[in-house]
């Protein structure tokens, strides 16, 4: 055979034809382009995916564990309703209930050992220290005042 285009040919060939004996340069690019697309909505569905347990991040642990376990079970479920309720989850803000709760059962623990019997002496229990660390205690408690 020979190297000579048919005299009907076009003596200028359009830039997506590959040669014969070359590199077919449009595909080279497209599947360049193809590679970076998905990567970049990969990315984007992470990103995405994540909004929630990053909007949880701020608050309390608990609403936080909530929210990524929620985000998981939505990842490997494929069900949206645990992302959306994650989400949600992640937007509401939870009252701290755990503080006041702690506060009022050190307050009723302080008022428990240091209640006063029928007969004027102190009550005590197991958690009250023995009279002799007593004074000790009373020191260091207000050595800071």
């Amino acid at each position: 055979m020979s190297d000579q285009l048919h005299p009907m040919a076009p003596h200028h060939l359009p830039f997506y034809l590959a040669p014969g004996s070359g590199t077919d340069t449009l595909m080279v690019v497209m599947g360049l382009f193809l590679i970076g697309t998905v990567l970049w909505v990969g990315t984007l569905y992470w990103k995405l995916h994540s909004l929630p347990e990053r909007m949880a991040h701020k608050s309390q642990k608990l609403q936080f564990e909530l929210v990524a376990v929620l985000g998981l079970i939505s990842l490997f479920t494929h069900m949206h309703i645990f992302w959306v309720a994650g989400l949600l989850l992640a937007l509401i803000d939870l009252p701290d209930f755990g503080t006041p709760l702690r506060s009022i059962a050190g307050s009723v623990e302080k008022i428990a050992e240091a209640a006063p019997a029928a007969g004027g002496e102190e009550i005590r229990t197991e958690a009250a220290t023995p009279p002799a660390q007593k004074p000790e205690a009373a020191k260091k408690e207000h050595s800071h005042v």
